[in-house]
Order: C-alpha cells, then structure tokens, then sequence
C-alpha cells in the first residue's frame, strides 16, 4: 500500500504552524546534496512571518506544498525542515509545531549504527573476509547490553567450534 503524500496529519501541523504566525519558532533544517545530508540544529530563534502555500510541490524531492517565511528573509519548503517547535531542545509534544515523522525518527533520531558494538562486529567481518575464513554474521545493533551479550555468545560458539 501506497503511504499519503503528504502525511496523513500534514494539514492539522499546517493549522498549526499557521496559528504560530508572529511567535519565535525554532527549526531543525535539512540540507541536502548529492552525495550527503547536512543538518543545522543552532537553537536560533526565528519569527515565523507566513506559512505560504508552495505552487510547484515535487514529492520525488521531497518539496511540499507549503514555504516558511522567517523573518531573516528566507523562505524554507517544508520538505527541508525535520521539526519546527516553540523551544529549541528537547520539546514536549505541546511545543512541536510541525514534525517530518520520516527524518526525524529514521534518520536524525533513530538509533545510530556506528556504535562501538557495530564497529567490532563489521571489524571481525573484514578481518575474516581478509584471512579467508568464514565471516560471522552482522548481528543487529538493539543496544550496548543486547550488542554485548550477542557478541560474548558468538565468540562462545567459536570458541566451541575451534575445540571440536
């Protein structure tokens, strides 16, 4: 099934968004390239002047059909923000004005993978790739506890096999 574009909840964060016109918000702007995504988090407040409705939306870029107007002259497409709130840290569900669920929960909040237990986990890969034995399995990375205690019983089930 098809997700709606955009979100289901798109038009009441709008109403939202609207309602804040002449109050200080605070964004968590994306920018894109190419090859990478940058992501500015300052904690600088912005007067939100206007939500305008955007004529060309694109969902294949990701431009939705409504532009911020802030008050230091730009105007920013929804599709570049993850999150606008009235506080710039850490808001409560009562200060999000506006959230993109998409970036904020998969990509800018979610769980990273580069943890210490990933790293030691893609090391015994390429070290077995490189000496030609068996690569183990890149187990899924739910934590430092659950990582470790993974880790702890593949090298005892090595360890076994080796003795045999």
């Amino acid at each position: 099934m098809d997700e709606l574009w955009p979100s289901a909840d798109y038009a009441a964060q709008i109403e939202r968004l609207r309602a804040a016109v002449g109050q200080q918000v605070y964004l968590i702007e994306l920018h894109g390239g190419k090859v990478n995504l940058g992501v500015s988090v300052t904690g600088e407040a912005f007067e939100l002047l206007a939500v305008l409705d955007y004529p060309r939306p694109d969902p294949a870029r990701g431009i939705l059909p409504h532009l911020l107007l802030l008050d230091d002259g730009r105007g920013v497409n929804l599709g570049r923000i993850a999150r606008v709130s009235t506080r710039p840290f850490a808001p409560q569900t009562e200060h999000l004005l506006y959230r993109d669920t998409e970036a904020s929960d998969k990509l800018l909040f979610a769980e990273q993978r580069l943890s210490k237990n990933w790293i030691a986990q893609r090391s015994r890969q390429l070290l077995a790739r490189v000496l030609g034995k068996p690569e183990p399995p890149l187990l899924e990375d739910t934590g430092p506890a659950k990582s470790e205690n993974r880790i702890a019983k593949h090298a005892k089930q090595r360890k076994g096999r080796k003795e045999d």
